[in-house]
């Protein structure tokens, strides 16, 4: 059988009708470690960011953004220059 169908033991009983472990499958499985689920993703960072809001003028923020992706990044190094850090 094809298709975004989830198995459990319930919906097949042969063998034969179970589905196909494909690599895409084992991409997406869960996978556990000594009974622990291993968490996928970024690993949590040791300084993580702090969600704030700010107000900046117009055309700072147009500065910012004119150098492309990655605009709050480069504004966040600047203010650690700013206060010496």
């Amino acid at each position: 059988m094809t298709g975004n169908k989830h198995f459990t033991p319930d919906t097949w009983v042969d063998p034969d009708d179970a589905p196909e472990l494909t690599d895409a499958w084992f991409q997406k499985a869960d996978q556990h470690k000594g009974g622990k689920l291993v968490k996928r993703g970024r690993p949590p960072l040791e300084r993580p960011k702090v969600h704030t809001n700010i107000r900046l003028d117009a055309d700072l923020v147009d500065r910012l953004k004119a150098d492309g992706r990655g605009w709050q990044s480069r504004a966040n190094d600047l203010l650690r220059k700013a206060i010496g850090m």
